[in-house]
């Protein structure tokens, strides 16, 4: 059997944290947190997408830094994709639409109890 150390030629993984050098400052880093932490990337995909330090992405979801202006962003993101996926919804008819509604509903619902925000 060949060793498979020679004949492997894909790419290794990245290092964890880190794709790229973070161009944001800190005012965007933390909407852009903000963004993806609302539509449920993981933390390390979140660092590892904008080059942001993962214990700084950590941080800011555990409510350690900048709580008011996160937890705005947060509920603001929150509720721009509600309405996103609530337009997107219109595109269906009849009972397809009521049920996907109230799908959508009953999930952003459940996002607000998680986090004990309070609704729109």
């Amino acid at each position: 059997m060949p060793n498979s150390t020679d004949s492997d030629t894909r790419t290794p993984s990245p290092p964890f944290g880190y794709s790229r050098i973070c161009t944001l400052d800190p005012d965007e880093q933390i909407a852009a947190v903000a963004k993806f932490h609302a539509h449920q990337i993981r933390p390390n995909r979140i660092a590892y997408r904008l080059g942001i330090d993962i214990a700084y992405v950590e941080a800011l979801i555990a409510g350690e830094t900048e709580v008011e202006r996160f937890t705005a962003a947060v509920a603001a993101n929150r509720k721009q994709r509600y309405h996103e996926r609530i337009k997107d919804s219109s595109k269906r008819r009849g009972a397809g639409r009521y049920e996907l509604q109230q799908q959508i509903e009953k999930d952003f619902q459940h996002e607000l109890a998680i986090n004990g925000a309070p609704r729109p």
